[in-house]
């Protein structure tokens, strides 16, 4: 069974850092398209950075410059560095990765940015 594990969630101030890791178990091949998604309350779910498996990258505009998504396709691993992070960067971070034509989702970890 294929099982999507995130780790890197946490409170921190508004300017510091955090750095999300995703691993995607139980697959016998490369994974395509991966990334991050976050659902903040009252607000539906965006996506925040993608990356395929070429290595193609896509950001929202509202953290563009600030996060940096980076992927060892050996390991079925995505992570995501957030700098600079911003009250507005509170939400549910959510996790994918495709195979087969298919999204796997993790079951999402929480980020607080908080004075």
């Amino acid at each position: 069974q294929v099982q999507v594990l995130e780790f890197g969630g946490g409170l921190v101030q508004p300017g510091g850092s955090l750095r999300l890791s995703c691993v995607v178990f139980g697959t016998a091949s490369m994974m395509d398209g991966m990334g991050w998604y976050r659902q903040a309350p009252g607000k539906s779910r965006e996506l925040v950075a993608g990356i395929s498996r070429g290595g193609m990258t896509r950001y929202a505009d509202s953290v563009s410059g600030r996060f940096h998504i980076t992927r060892d396709n050996a390991k079925n691993l995505v992570e995501l560095q957030m700098n600079a992070l911003e009250v507005e960067d509170t939400a549910v971070y959510y996790c994918y990765g495709g195979t087969g034509g298919e999204n796997r989702w993790g079951q999402g970890t929480q980020v607080t940015v908080s004075s």
